[in-house]
């Protein structure tokens, strides 16, 4: 299912709900239907910011947790398994649209909201 972040202060923003689920969690906001108030984004946004420096530290932890819920495996080929790893798409490239999303509402005091 995808989640269409919207505000007036920028594009609209979509994503999986299985990568935004994560996001959501930090903000403790629901999936189905929100909003991030202009009041909260600067909030939201240092929460953020230090979930994408935890990540960069840590990559392996990054890569893990993006395997949680995927019921598939891939191949015991190596060069498939080089491949993927190459391929990784990690918390921080995710959340990157989602962050300046939050800065432009911050500055223009604007809310963001999904699920409406």
């Amino acid at each position: 299912m995808l989640i269409t972040f919207k505000s007036k202060s920028s594009p609209a923003v979509m994503m999986y709900q299985e990568h935004a689920q994560r996001i959501l969690d930090l903000l403790n906001k629901s999936p189905a239907r929100g909003v991030i108030t202009a009041e909260e984004a600067g909030n939201a946004l240092t929460v953020l910011e230090q979930e994408v420096a935890l990540s960069k530290l840590h990559p392996e932890v990054d890569a893990d947790h993006a395997q949680q819920g995927h019921s598939h495996q891939l191949p015991d080929d190596p060069e498939v398994a080089e491949l993927a790893e190459k391929l990784h798409v990690g918390f921080a490239q995710r959340a990157f649209p989602l962050l300046e999303m939050l800065r432009t509402a911050r500055d223009g005091g604007e809310n963001i909201m999904w699920g409406v």
